[in-house]
């Protein structure tokens, strides 16, 4: 669904509120609200990207697939970034995909326009290059989680993470796509949601799950979520973009 009369917010997207006044002016006319549902792809590996999405209420999965039909997550994006990045690497397409895990709205721009303004402004491309750093963090502090740390505290990474995205403490998640995201069997995840659920950090149902305890879930997480959480607000801060 798209809406073609709206003005849209600049606040509403994280990093579109850390857009200067000219940039900001330069791309809301070229920014369009789309509507998206679970499990839509967004551009599969080797497509060409052809639109940059910046999330509002939704949730977006950058993932690879693998030969045996798993796939593993490196990224997510919500509204404090875009999705598409990698046409500002000089690519037009990529080895993963890019699928949304919780519905809900995004702007969305022409892959062309929204590099113009990277092409052409400096301060736009300050921005872009702060956040591909940030994605970077993301992805190999992931990495080395899921090496490294019990599935309670991936879990709870998973959903404190994603809990920063949303407005109040329900989360719109499955067991078995929270175990597609994580890379481990939906068997584990629900083992552990049950230890969480017994601890009365959160409650759960099919398809969604109500935290009750934030701080519980921020004692039980490792350090990753902290790091992740840190890193993004030291690199995308005012003090940091100026």
């Amino acid at each position: 669904m798209q809406d073609h009369k709206f003005t849209p917010i600049k606040h509403s997207n994280k990093l579109l509120a850390f857009l200067d006044a000219p940039d900001w002016d330069g791309l809301q006319p070229k920014l369009e609200m789309v509507q998206l549902s679970v499990d839509q792809v967004l551009f599969e590996a080797g497509q060409k990207i052809t639109h940059v999405y910046f999330p509002v209420t939704c949730i977006i999965s950058q993932q690879y697939d693998f030969e045996d039909g798993k796939s593993a997550e490196f990224a997510q994006m919500g509204n404090e970034g875009l999705v598409g990045i990698f046409v500002f690497m000089g690519s037009q397409s990529t080895s993963s995909k890019a699928v949304v895990i919780a519905k809900g709205y995004a702007y969305r721009v022409r892959a062309d326009a929204v590099l113009d303004e990277f092409n052409q402004s400096g301060s736009f491309r300050r921005l872009i290059l702060r956040y591909m750093q940030v994605l970077m963090t993301h992805a190999s502090q992931i990495a080395a989680c899921n090496r490294r740390h019990s599935i309670d505290q991936q879990l709870s990474r998973t959903l404190l993470l994603n809990l920063d995205r949303v407005a109040g403490t329900e989360l719109s998640f499955t067991h078995e796509l929270i175990a597609k995201t994580m890379g481990v069997r939906r068997e584990g995840i629900s083992e552990a949601a049950k230890r969480l659920q017994r601890a009365g950090m959160i409650d759960y149902s099919r398809g969604s799950i109500q935290v009750l305890d934030r701080a519980g879930l921020g004692r039980t997480t490792c350090e990753c979520y902290s790091i992740i959480k840190h890193e993004y607000e030291r690199l995308l801060s005012s003090a940091g973009l100026s």
